[in-house]
């Protein structure tokens, strides 16, 4: 899959101008239902010498009109094909990818095309999410509306002001459902792995990925792993965002000095 520079640039967002002395991008891929602007706070904050990036999916925002995609790998075939597009992580663009929850389940697919097209990351962020060989027998998909609701609700990362809206439930509520088909649908085993070191965070009382299940995650590379753990649920980076952001930049400046 090809995409122009002008279909790429529909995909990535940037919310601060990269400095000159910019040396590494940090590509961000947000959870189920997430948009772009969640990273928007990881930009501001990271080191202007990190380039950070985030992917628009389809269905959200101001891409709201473009059909959502249901499907873990063709989304991840059509994120890798616009930072292809768009020139990043080719060669001479090192960049590091971020996932949070399903975001972490497309960063993989992400970089095992990468590899393919030997030019992998220089490492892959894993948070919030279990690894893709754990599976769980979810149906949130299937539920109706209101279950829908009371699920991001109790998840938390969502504003209270969008579940109490119902013109906007009703905006995002399709997206949601489609990306929680693509998630509990996408299945892996212990024999797909990236050569890129694998590096994940995870909220100790996280009721979508307990420890064991994020530690999981090393069966998924052959190269160097860690794990680090957060107080917090599903959405501990919120409240945790110095402390990941440390970890981030640690590990970032340790594997690509």
């Amino acid at each position: 899959m090809t995409l122009s520079a002008a279909e790429a640039e529909q995909w990535i967002r940037r919310y601060r101008r990269p400095a000159p002395e910019s040396r590494l991008g940090l590509v961000c891929f947000p959870h189920a239902g997430g948009s772009a602007t969640y990273y928007s706070p990881v930009s501001a904050a990271l080191d202007p010498s990190y380039e950070v990036m985030a992917i628009q999916y389809p269905g959200r925002q101001e891409r709201r009109h473009t059909p959502c995609i249901d499907d873990i790998g063709e989304l991840a075939r059509q994120a890798h094909a616009a930072l292809a597009g768009a020139g990043i992580g080719g060669p001479g663009r090192s960049v590091a990818l971020f996932g949070h929850s399903m975001g972490a389940t497309v960063a993989f697919e992400v970089a095992l095309l990468m590899e393919r097209d030997g030019t992998g990351p220089v490492v892959l962020f894993a948070s919030g999410r279990r690894a893709p060989s754990r599976f769980r027998e979810d149906n949130v998909h299937l539920r109706d509306d209101a279950s829908i609701v009371e699920e991001i609700r109790a998840l938390g990362g969502t504003d209270s002001r969008v579940l109490r809206d119902r013109e906007l439930l009703e905006m995002v509520l399709p997206t949601l459902r489609s990306d929680y088909r693509a998630v509990e649908r996408y299945r892996r085993g212990t024999d797909t792995r990236i050569g890129a070191p694998i590096v994940v965070l995870v909220g100790d009382s996280d009721p979508h990925a307990t420890r064991e299940e994020a530690l999981a995650w090393r069966d998924h590379t052959t190269g160097h792993f860690e794990a680090h753990t957060f107080p917090g649920g599903h959405f501990y980076l919120e409240k945790q965002q110095e402390e990941v952001l440390g970890t981030v930049t640690e590990v970032l400046g340790r594997l690509h000095p």
